[in-house]
């Protein structure tokens, strides 16, 4: 999942490159100590086979200055590599090129807002195929609320647990991480019980709701102000292109800024690839499934190809 600074390019694995995965643990640490094991054993299974890694980090490493620098002592964030990464990069780059299939436009001439909402969850902003801003940072934690992630949250609530809760920094993270987000708000991570709930009048359920999509609509907003106006809107992963309600509260109210859903369209069951949005919408909102599996296999052709 989290490359750094420097591995931001499909790589061949070898003992150097899990070493460095190991070293960055701390900025992912639900995701690249797991990915370590199986690289470790897929590479004991299958010694003769070559292995590449894929970093999911890898498509925000040319992120613009302003989007990426934290507003921080300098020498500090330099010397502990301290920026915005970005994650979901294989989802959003793969999703923003099939946005351009599917409408039959160049990709260098789209600006797009693409919302990977799944468990985990980022909205990135990108102009002609290049990512301009994205919600996750440092760590992915950042953003936009979560399955079990708080997203963006007040430093200052971090060091009042540790000095007056006498929380520890593992048990903060640990909250964050797994005890956050939809499930701290409303104890439930599957957004089809929340919606039962929500529908029985479970106010708490209907809070973690509302908290989901404020913050949602925020980003929404602000990617529109920061493109200038947004071609295309694209709703994909598990949430994203399965529910409705989600998308339709998403957008709702957004006709002046030329976001506009055609309710029965946006209501359909379909799996494939579709556009949701009315006919008159300046702005295109799409439904575009994701499939990393096939971007990450690509990856490992170009190197083993190269």
């Amino acid at each position: 999942v989290h490359g750094g600074p420097e591995l931001y390019r499909p790589t061949l694995v070898d003992d150097e490159l899990v070493a460095k995965l190991e070293e960055l643990a701390p900025l992912a640490p639900l995701h690249n100590p797991p990915a370590v094991l199986g690289i470790r054993v897929a590479r004991k299974t299958l010694p003769g086979v070559p292995h590449v890694a894929v970093f999911d980090t890898a498509f925000f490493h040319d992120l613009p200055p302003e989007a990426a620098t934290y507003a921080i002592d300098r020498e500090i964030a330099e010397r502990w590599r301290i920026r915005r990464y970005g994650f979901h990069g294989t989802s959003h780059q793969y999703v923003s090129e099939q946005v351009a299939a599917f409408l039959d436009v160049p990709l260098a001439r789209l600006s797009q807002i693409v919302l990977h909402l799944g468990n985990g969850a980022s909205a990135s902003a990108i102009v002609g195929g290049r990512p301009v801003d994205t919600s996750m940072g440092l760590t992915p934690m950042e953003g936009l609320v979560m399955g079990t992630r708080s997203g963006d949250i007040d430093p200052g609530v971090l060091t009042y647990l540790w000095r007056t809760a006498k929380m520890s920094v593992d048990d903060i993270e640990s909250m964050l991480n797994r005890r956050a987000g939809v499930r701290g708000l409303g104890g439930e991570i599957d957004f089809r019980v929340l919606h039962q709930r929500i529908e029985s009048g479970d106010e708490t359920a209907q809070l973690a709701y509302n908290v989901y999509i404020h913050r949602l609509r925020k980003y929404i907003g602000a990617y529109v102000a920061l493109l200038g106006t947004a071609d295309v809107i694209a709703f994909t992963a598990g949430v994203g292109e399965n529910d409705a309600a989600v998308r339709r509260d998403a957008l709702s109210g957004m006709s002046a800024l030329g976001i506009e859903l055609d309710e029965h369209l946006n209501a359909s069951p379909a799996k494939a690839a579709r556009r949701i949005s009315a006919e008159n919408s300046p702005t295109a909102v799409l439904v575009i499934p994701t499939n990393e599996e096939l971007a990450i296999a690509r990856g490992c052709v170009e190197v083993l190809d190269g």
